[in-house]
Protein backbone atom coordinates (compact mmCIF):
# COMPACT_ATOMS: atom_id res chain seq x y z
CA UNK A 1 0.00 0.00 0.00
CA UNK A 2 1.06 3.42 -0.81
CA UNK A 3 0.14 6.96 0.28
CA UNK A 4 -1.97 5.68 2.80
CA UNK A 5 -4.25 3.41 0.48
CA UNK A 6 -4.32 -0.29 1.81
CA UNK A 7 -5.37 -3.10 -1.22
CA UNK A 8 -5.65 -6.03 0.43
CA UNK A 9 -8.53 -7.12 3.20
CA UNK A 10 -7.60 -5.96 6.27
CA UNK A 11 -9.28 -9.58 7.53
CA UNK A 12 -6.49 -11.89 6.57
CA UNK A 13 -2.44 -11.73 6.78
CA UNK A 14 -1.10 -11.38 3.00
CA UNK A 15 0.63 -13.83 1.47
CA UNK A 16 2.60 -13.45 -1.42
CA UNK A 17 3.41 -16.77 -2.54
CA UNK A 18 -0.03 -18.52 -1.14
CA UNK A 19 0.46 -20.86 -4.25
CA UNK A 20 2.91 -23.09 -1.80
CA UNK A 21 -0.24 -24.78 -0.12
CA UNK A 22 -0.93 -25.95 -3.50
CA UNK A 23 2.24 -27.26 -3.88
CA UNK A 24 2.28 -28.90 -0.62
CA UNK A 25 -1.18 -30.81 -1.57
CA UNK A 26 0.13 -31.87 -5.12
CA UNK A 27 2.83 -33.47 -3.05
CA UNK A 28 0.51 -35.27 -0.42
CA UNK A 29 -1.52 -36.23 -3.37
CA UNK A 30 1.92 -37.37 -5.16
CA UNK A 31 2.59 -39.34 -1.85
CA UNK A 32 -0.97 -41.18 -1.76
CA UNK A 33 -0.13 -42.74 -5.59
CA UNK A 34 2.77 -44.29 -4.64
CA UNK A 35 1.48 -47.13 -2.64
CA UNK A 36 1.20 -50.25 -4.75
CA UNK A 37 -1.08 -52.38 -2.48
CA UNK A 38 -3.55 -49.92 -2.42
CA UNK A 39 -6.55 -50.18 -4.83
CA UNK A 40 -6.71 -47.12 -7.70
CA UNK A 41 -10.43 -46.61 -6.18
CA UNK A 42 -9.26 -46.21 -2.65
CA UNK A 43 -6.61 -43.77 -3.57
CA UNK A 44 -8.77 -41.95 -5.74
CA UNK A 45 -10.85 -41.80 -2.41
CA UNK A 46 -8.26 -40.59 -0.67
CA UNK A 47 -6.98 -38.12 -2.86
CA UNK A 48 -10.68 -36.52 -3.48
CA UNK A 49 -10.70 -36.03 0.45
CA UNK A 50 -7.77 -34.56 0.96
CA UNK A 51 -8.74 -32.42 -1.98
CA UNK A 52 -12.20 -31.68 -0.86
CA UNK A 53 -10.65 -30.50 2.40
CA UNK A 54 -8.05 -28.33 0.84
CA UNK A 55 -10.78 -26.47 -1.36
CA UNK A 56 -13.12 -25.75 1.83
CA UNK A 57 -10.19 -23.91 3.14
CA UNK A 58 -9.46 -21.89 -0.27
CA UNK A 59 -12.92 -21.33 -0.95
CA UNK A 60 -14.48 -20.07 2.70
CA UNK A 61 -11.52 -19.22 5.93
CA UNK A 62 -8.72 -18.39 3.71
CA UNK A 63 -10.45 -17.67 0.61
CA UNK A 64 -9.03 -13.31 1.77
CA UNK A 65 -5.81 -15.05 1.91
CA UNK A 66 -5.88 -16.21 -1.83
CA UNK A 67 -7.89 -12.50 -2.67
CA UNK A 68 -5.25 -10.82 -1.09
CA UNK A 69 -1.90 -12.64 -3.42
CA UNK A 70 -4.46 -12.20 -6.43
CA UNK A 71 -4.45 -7.91 -5.63
CA UNK A 72 -0.69 -7.92 -4.68
CA UNK A 73 0.35 -9.76 -8.24
CA UNK A 74 -2.10 -7.23 -10.13
CA UNK A 75 -0.78 -4.44 -7.98
CA UNK A 76 2.94 -5.45 -8.83
CA UNK A 77 2.03 -5.80 -13.20
CA UNK A 78 0.43 -2.31 -12.79
CA UNK A 79 3.52 -0.81 -11.11
CA UNK A 80 6.04 -2.68 -13.76
CA UNK A 81 4.41 -1.74 -16.32
CA UNK A 82 5.01 1.79 -18.53
CA UNK A 83 2.60 4.32 -19.07
CA UNK A 84 -0.16 3.00 -16.20
CA UNK A 85 -0.20 6.44 -14.04
CA UNK A 86 -3.91 6.17 -14.68
CA UNK A 87 -4.66 2.90 -14.06
CA UNK A 88 -2.57 3.20 -10.77
CA UNK A 89 -4.79 5.96 -9.48
CA UNK A 90 -8.25 4.84 -10.84
CA UNK A 91 -7.13 1.24 -8.86
CA UNK A 92 -5.43 2.57 -5.97
CA UNK A 93 -8.79 4.62 -5.08
CA UNK A 94 -10.98 1.88 -5.34
CA UNK A 95 -11.71 -1.76 -3.48
CA UNK A 96 -9.38 -4.98 -3.71
CA UNK A 97 -12.80 -6.23 -5.87
CA UNK A 98 -12.04 -3.25 -7.94
CA UNK A 99 -8.48 -3.92 -8.48
CA UNK A 100 -8.57 -7.37 -9.74
CA UNK A 101 -10.84 -6.59 -12.21
CA UNK A 102 -8.48 -3.76 -13.47
CA UNK A 103 -5.92 -6.32 -15.23
CA UNK A 104 -7.10 -9.69 -16.63
CA UNK A 105 -6.13 -12.13 -14.32
CA UNK A 106 -7.49 -15.44 -13.49
CA UNK A 107 -8.09 -15.88 -9.45
CA UNK A 108 -6.29 -18.67 -7.42
CA UNK A 109 -9.83 -19.47 -6.16
CA UNK A 110 -10.37 -20.81 -9.82
CA UNK A 111 -7.38 -22.10 -10.61
CA UNK A 112 -6.42 -24.09 -7.57
CA UNK A 113 -9.39 -26.14 -8.38
CA UNK A 114 -8.90 -26.60 -11.99
CA UNK A 115 -4.96 -27.97 -11.06
CA UNK A 116 -5.96 -29.83 -8.33
CA UNK A 117 -8.48 -31.79 -10.59
CA UNK A 118 -6.56 -32.43 -13.04
CA UNK A 119 -3.81 -33.69 -11.27
CA UNK A 120 -5.78 -35.90 -9.19
CA UNK A 121 -7.18 -37.07 -12.49
CA UNK A 122 -3.90 -37.91 -14.02
CA UNK A 123 -2.98 -39.52 -10.30
CA UNK A 124 -5.91 -42.15 -10.57
CA UNK A 125 -5.54 -43.12 -14.84
CA UNK A 126 -1.65 -43.68 -13.48
CA UNK A 127 -2.54 -45.85 -10.67
CA UNK A 128 -5.23 -48.29 -13.10
CA UNK A 129 -2.02 -48.38 -15.55
CA UNK A 130 0.01 -49.25 -12.30
CA UNK A 131 -2.59 -51.62 -11.27
CA UNK A 132 -3.69 -53.08 -15.16
CA UNK A 133 -0.42 -53.80 -15.22
CA UNK A 134 0.76 -55.44 -11.99
CA UNK A 135 -2.50 -57.61 -12.35
CA UNK A 136 -0.96 -58.71 -16.32
CA UNK A 137 2.61 -59.40 -14.14
CA UNK A 138 1.19 -61.33 -12.01
CA UNK A 139 -1.27 -63.46 -14.27
CA UNK A 140 1.98 -64.10 -16.60
CA UNK A 141 4.03 -64.93 -13.36
CA UNK A 142 0.87 -67.27 -12.17
CA UNK A 143 0.79 -68.76 -15.77
CA UNK A 144 4.35 -69.10 -16.08
CA UNK A 145 4.40 -70.88 -12.75
CA UNK A 146 2.17 -73.61 -13.78
CA UNK A 147 3.96 -73.93 -17.24
CA UNK A 148 6.65 -74.49 -15.28
CA UNK A 149 5.17 -77.62 -12.85
CA UNK A 150 3.48 -79.18 -15.94
CA UNK A 151 7.14 -79.25 -17.31
CA UNK A 152 8.63 -80.66 -14.16
CA UNK A 153 5.68 -83.20 -13.45
CA UNK A 154 5.85 -84.06 -18.05
CA UNK A 155 10.19 -84.65 -17.56
CA UNK A 156 9.65 -86.24 -14.26
CA UNK A 157 7.16 -88.89 -15.61
CA UNK A 158 9.60 -89.09 -18.76
CA UNK A 159 12.32 -89.83 -17.18
CA UNK A 160 10.67 -92.53 -14.80
CA UNK A 161 9.19 -93.69 -18.36
CA UNK A 162 12.86 -94.13 -19.66
CA UNK A 163 14.05 -95.49 -15.94
CA UNK A 164 11.62 -98.78 -17.04
CA UNK A 165 13.52 -98.94 -20.25
CA UNK A 166 17.37 -98.40 -19.44
CA UNK A 167 18.96 -98.52 -16.04
CA UNK A 168 19.56 -95.03 -14.18
CA UNK A 169 22.94 -94.78 -15.35
CA UNK A 170 22.74 -95.40 -18.99
CA UNK A 171 20.15 -93.47 -19.15
CA UNK A 172 22.16 -90.67 -17.27
CA UNK A 173 24.50 -91.15 -19.93
CA UNK A 174 22.53 -90.07 -23.01
CA UNK A 175 20.92 -87.58 -21.19
CA UNK A 176 23.84 -85.95 -20.05
CA UNK A 177 25.69 -85.02 -23.50
CA UNK A 178 24.67 -84.38 -26.64
CA UNK A 179 24.77 -88.54 -28.54
CA UNK A 180 24.14 -89.37 -31.90
CA UNK A 181 21.32 -91.56 -32.35
CA UNK A 182 23.40 -94.56 -33.73
CA UNK A 183 25.56 -94.49 -30.81
CA UNK A 184 25.91 -97.47 -28.65
CA UNK A 185 26.79 -98.13 -25.11
CA UNK A 186 28.64 -100.47 -23.50
CA UNK A 187 30.58 -100.63 -19.98
CA UNK A 188 32.84 -103.66 -18.60
CA UNK A 189 32.13 -105.09 -15.46
CA UNK A 190 33.78 -107.27 -13.69
CA UNK A 191 30.94 -109.16 -11.61
CA UNK A 192 27.29 -108.89 -12.16
CA UNK A 193 24.43 -110.46 -11.19
CA UNK A 194 21.27 -110.14 -13.55
CA UNK A 195 17.77 -111.45 -12.58
CA UNK A 196 15.07 -112.41 -14.57
CA UNK A 197 11.36 -113.12 -12.14
CA UNK A 198 8.78 -114.39 -14.72
CA UNK A 199 5.19 -115.19 -13.61
CA UNK A 200 4.99 -118.13 -15.83
CA UNK A 201 1.62 -118.67 -16.05
CA UNK A 202 0.80 -115.49 -16.57
CA UNK A 203 -0.25 -115.83 -20.01
CA UNK A 204 -3.30 -118.99 -18.72
CA UNK A 205 -4.66 -116.08 -16.94
CA UNK A 206 -4.62 -113.17 -19.49
CA UNK A 207 -8.48 -113.62 -21.33
CA UNK A 208 -10.05 -110.27 -22.91
CA UNK A 209 -13.40 -111.12 -21.99
CA UNK A 210 -16.06 -108.47 -21.48
CA UNK A 211 -16.28 -109.45 -18.26
CA UNK A 212 -12.70 -108.19 -16.92
CA UNK A 213 -13.29 -105.32 -19.46
CA UNK A 214 -11.39 -106.74 -22.87
CA UNK A 215 -8.59 -107.86 -20.24
CA UNK A 216 -7.97 -103.85 -18.89
CA UNK A 217 -8.81 -106.07 -15.48
CA UNK A 218 -5.90 -108.77 -15.78
CA UNK A 219 -3.46 -105.88 -17.16
CA UNK A 220 -4.43 -104.03 -14.14
CA UNK A 221 -3.31 -106.63 -11.47
CA UNK A 222 0.15 -107.65 -13.21
CA UNK A 223 0.67 -103.16 -12.71
CA UNK A 224 0.21 -104.00 -9.29
CA UNK A 225 2.01 -107.13 -8.91
CA UNK A 226 4.98 -105.21 -10.86
CA UNK A 227 4.66 -102.23 -8.38
CA UNK A 228 4.94 -104.21 -5.24
CA UNK A 229 8.47 -105.64 -6.54
CA UNK A 230 9.60 -101.69 -7.33
CA UNK A 231 8.47 -101.22 -3.74
CA UNK A 232 10.57 -103.82 -2.51
CA UNK A 233 13.45 -103.54 -5.02
CA UNK A 234 13.34 -99.77 -3.37
CA UNK A 235 14.40 -100.76 0.32
CA UNK A 236 17.35 -100.04 1.82
CA UNK A 237 18.18 -103.56 1.98
CA UNK A 238 18.30 -103.94 -1.40
CA UNK A 239 20.35 -100.17 -2.87
CA UNK A 240 22.95 -102.25 -4.12
CA UNK A 241 19.98 -103.42 -7.03
CA UNK A 242 18.67 -101.98 -10.02
CA UNK A 243 15.53 -102.78 -11.94
CA UNK A 244 16.33 -103.33 -16.00
CA UNK A 245 13.02 -103.43 -17.30
CA UNK A 246 9.90 -105.40 -17.49
CA UNK A 247 8.98 -107.51 -20.52
CA UNK A 248 5.68 -108.98 -20.12
CA UNK A 249 5.11 -110.38 -17.31
CA UNK A 250 9.12 -110.85 -17.05
CA UNK A 251 10.83 -108.56 -14.57
CA UNK A 252 14.67 -107.96 -14.79
CA UNK A 253 16.93 -106.46 -11.90
CA UNK A 254 20.62 -106.69 -12.22
CA UNK A 255 23.57 -105.30 -9.31
CA UNK A 256 27.22 -104.64 -9.95
CA UNK A 257 26.56 -102.68 -12.99
CA UNK A 258 28.97 -99.80 -11.32
CA UNK A 259 30.79 -98.58 -8.11
CA UNK A 260 28.31 -97.97 -6.22
CA UNK A 261 26.44 -101.10 -6.52
CA UNK A 262 29.63 -102.95 -7.30
CA UNK A 263 31.30 -105.01 -3.96
CA UNK A 264 34.30 -107.50 -4.15
CA UNK A 265 33.39 -109.36 -1.04
CA UNK A 266 29.82 -110.33 -3.40
CA UNK A 267 27.30 -108.56 -1.40
CA UNK A 268 25.48 -107.36 -4.38
CA UNK A 269 24.74 -111.32 -5.38
CA UNK A 270 23.51 -112.00 -1.76
CA UNK A 271 21.41 -108.99 -2.13
CA UNK A 272 20.09 -110.23 -5.65
CA UNK A 273 19.33 -114.02 -4.02
CA UNK A 274 17.56 -112.48 -0.74
CA UNK A 275 15.66 -110.27 -3.51
CA UNK A 276 14.57 -113.68 -5.19
CA UNK A 277 13.11 -115.16 -2.39
CA UNK A 278 11.50 -111.58 -0.91
CA UNK A 279 9.57 -111.88 -4.85
CA UNK A 280 8.53 -115.78 -3.90
CA UNK A 281 6.85 -114.40 -0.37
CA UNK A 282 5.46 -111.55 -2.26
CA UNK A 283 3.77 -113.46 -4.59
CA UNK A 284 2.49 -116.30 -2.26
CA UNK A 285 0.69 -113.32 -0.31
CA UNK A 286 -0.81 -111.82 -4.28
CA UNK A 287 -2.24 -115.62 -4.12
CA UNK A 288 -3.59 -115.80 -1.17
CA UNK A 289 -5.01 -112.23 -1.47
CA UNK A 290 -6.83 -112.32 -5.01
CA UNK A 291 -7.55 -116.14 -5.09
CA UNK A 292 -5.12 -117.09 -8.19
CA UNK A 293 -2.04 -119.48 -8.36
CA UNK A 294 0.63 -117.34 -10.24
CA UNK A 295 4.00 -119.55 -10.64
CA UNK A 296 6.65 -117.70 -9.76
CA UNK A 297 9.99 -118.38 -12.48
CA UNK A 298 13.23 -117.23 -11.64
Amino acid sequence: AEDGLTLCSSQTMPCHFPEYFSYSVLLTLLACSVFLHISSIGKLALMLLIQLVFLMLVEWPLVNLFDNADVLVIANTLQLSPGNESLLKHGFNETAEQCVESVTKVSLKVTIPVVLMVFVLALYLHGQQVESTSRLDFLWKLQATEEKEDMEKLQAYNRRLLHNILPKDVAAHFLAWERRNDELYYQSCECVAVMFASISNFSEFYVELEANNEGVECLRLLNEIIADFDEIISEERFRQLEKIKTIGSTYMAASGLNDSTYDRKGSHILAMADYAMRLREQMKHINEHSFNNFQMKI
